[in-house]
């Protein structure tokens, strides 16, 4: 029983072991993520989803915005409202200066959800424009700008982005000619070329002195952005500018980056209050050298500079069946000249060198030279030890000034303000997809906007997954290490089987006791034969009986002699019985008892061993016995009790 609640103890171990595992590997993907995902609208939990079948069938509604917005676009019906661009970029070749990037309205190639369509970048190398007018213009005043729309990259990404514009408002903007050198004031969204994956958030800052733009980049998130890129899943991007000059990105509703606008831009909003002076020049005897060649060091007269590194072993002796006569390469016997060789044009053909075979099994051959070792009386060129330099005046830098253009804004959210946006792309990535665009000032706004939209996409992506062997096999892919949990996954449980199912060792007595061979017929032989050990067992145990009760007898009488001497005293006997007559009576007594004791003992032990004995006979005379030889059971029996 002990050996059986070990064994429960140990696979219960083992079952934990191998559940902690399988959940911290079903958990991976979202650790990657390195942010806290924030809940999910409860519509998009209420959707008529059946988890159970092969196919996700679900009821699609166009996104209708429940707020304020600024613009909305969702794709599902005609491209109206967007302009293509007709213009050229500047500064390229003609012939792919054109905006002539094709685009089309069209379904998820994967994971599609009917009637649910988006904008499709078609084209391969050629520059994208496409843009809109918004529905109402976005100040900067008191209110948060949030950006969101999704992106898709169906085919992965080589290089190029996926970036929207917020284009400035001005008085002759006409969208026909939208282009890389027009006016924005916002640019955010993926972008990715090489190895280098990217979220941009681009502002550009009016200098209140100059009236010039600059633009300021947003730090780089500091989590992982490639499997974004690269998993071809619908992604939500989401920007959130404040009023209070803070932002956030976000991805799937994930905060990836998040800053000010004052302290977390490059280069910074504000200029530093002074400046190096530029007509400020290094006075020709500054010293900036930490550290002198000492001046009062003299070189040892010792000190000889002409010692080699390196010399010859004096002590060096050329092995033994070293062959100085054989050259170490010889020409191959087995080469032969080419068919085409001309002597005249490729000159004297010469077999090619191979090692000479009978350096093979020799120490060396060609002429012997010593080898070199360290000389050790080389010093190398002497050199002035170094001090610290007395007139050590530091590293030398420009005197600081008042910054001539130095300004202060406290406030860079308050921007230009946006009244189009727009796409303005070049990629060698074709079928990027774009779809539910938003531009509001409400959290609430955007997320119902996203659970009507991107949240029934991830539903249908979610039920559409390959089952988990594939999950771990593309893990291990990505992450070769896994392997190893994999293997040590799968052999734990096969040893706890192995230990805890496999039949242990049967000891002798088990298997006299329990183990059942075929039955043999007894002999009255080996019967009588049976009996007379029988007997001489039983009379063994009367003896060993008639030891005990003698023992008894004698602890008794020695009990009887100490009560005898206290009644005595009680009694006020002056002086108690003789040695002789106590042990006279003691022997008397003593013999008396043993002969009745034998009496009664041999009566009592006859009838329970013959009757005993007749009854393990006939047992084994009716039945069969277990082992090698029945008997031999019925004798290990009546020795045991």
């Amino acid at each position: 029983i002990t050996r059986m609640y070990f064994q429960w103890d140990w696979l219960c171990v083992g079952v934990l072991i191998i559940s902690s595992v399988t959940a911290e590997i079903e958990n991976e993907d979202h650790l990657d993520a390195d942010v806290e995902v924030e809940d999910f609208d409860k519509r998009s939990q209420e959707a008529d989803v059946d988890r159970d079948e092969s196919s996700l069938e679900v009821v699609y509604q166009t996104p209708k915005p429940t707020g304020e917005v600024y613009f909305t676009e969702t794709f599902d019906g005609e491209l109206t409202g967007w302009v293509l661009s007709k213009t050229k970029k500047d500064d390229t070749d003609d012939n792919i200066a054109k905006y002539d990037g094709r685009w089309e309205v069209e379904e998820l190639k994967e994971n599609t959800v009917p009637g649910d369509r988006g904008l499709v970048l078609k084209s391969v190398a050629k520059h994208h424009a496409i843009s809109a007018i918004l529905t109402k213009a976005f100040i900067f005043d008191s209110k948060p700008l949030i950006v969101q729309y999704e992106v898709n990259f169906q085919d992965g990404i080589d290089c190029g982005g996926a970036y929207v514009k917020l284009i400035s408002s001005s008085d002759g903007l006409d969208l026909e000619y939208f282009f890389d050198k027009t006016p924005y004031t916002i640019m955010f969204g993926p972008d990715k070329c090489g190895e280098d994956y990217k979220l941009h958030f681009i502002f550009r800052h009016k200098n209140p002195k100059t009236g010039e733009y600059e633009e300021k980049h947003a730090k780089r998130p500091d989590v992982d952005l490639k499997k974004f890129y690269l998993d071809k899943k619908t992604h939500l991007y989401t920007l959130v500018l404040k009023p209070d000059d803070t932002f956030e990105m976000s991805i799937d509703q994930s905060v990836v980056s998040r800053g000010n606008l004052l302290e977390d831009m490059v280069p910074p909003v504000n200029p530093p209050k002074e400046v190096e002076d530029p007509s400020d020049k290094k006075p020709d005897d500054w010293d900036e050298r930490p550290k002198i060649p000492d001046p009062n060091a003299v070189k040892p007269d010792d000190w000889n500079e002409d010692e080699p590194s390196k010399i010859e072993d004096p002590d060096a002796v050329k092995p033994e069946g070293w062959l100085d006569d054989e050259p170490q390469y010889v020409p191959d016997p087995n080469a032969k000249k080419p068919k085409d060789w001309d002597e005249e044009m490729d000159g004297e053909w010469e077999a090619p060198q191979i090692p000479n075979p009978k350096c093979e099994t020799a120490p060396g051959c060609g002429q012997w030279v010593r080898p070199m070792k360290n000389n050790p009386n080389y010093k190398g060129k002497w050199k002035a030890p170094m001090i610290d330099n007395p007139n050590y005046q530091g590293i030398w830098s420009p005197r600081k000034i008042p910054n001539p253009d130095y300004f202060e804004d406290l406030h860079p959210f308050e921007m230009t303000t946006v009244s189009a946006i727009g796409l303005e792309l070049w990629s060698m990535t074709s079928n990027i997809y774009f779809d539910n665009f938003i531009i509001c000032s409400e959290k609430e706004v955007a997320d119902r906007w996203a659970a009507d939209g991107w949240g029934l996409k991830k539903l249908v992506a979610s039920a559409n997954e390959p089952g988990m062997f594939s999950q771990l096999v593309t893990a291990a892919e990505d992450h070769p290490w896994l392997w190893v949990l994999y293997i040590l996954t799968l052999a734990l449980p096969v040893g706890l089987g192995v230990l805890f199912c496999w039949p242990a060792k049967k000891t002798d007595e088990d298997t006299d006791f329990s183990k059942t061979d075929i039955s043999k017929p007894i002999l009255q032989g080996d019967l009588k034969q049976g009996r007379e050990e029988l007997e001489d067992d039983e009379i063994e145990l009367e003896e060993k009986e008639n030891e005990d009760i003698a023992e008894d007898e004698r602890r008794e009488m020695e009990e009887a002699k100490r009560k005898l001497l206290q009644a005595t005293k009680k009694m006020g006997r002056e002086t108690p019985p003789s040695e002789d007559e106590v042990e006279g009576g003691e022997d008397i007594d003593d013999e008396e008892e043993e002969n009745d004791v034998e009496d009664r003992s041999q009566e009592d032990g006859d009838k329970p061993n013959k009757s005993g004995s007749e009854d393990e006979m006939k047992e084994a005379d009716e039945g069969t016995g277990s082992g090698d030889d029945p008997l031999k059971s019925v004798r290990k029996r009546v020795r045991k009790d």
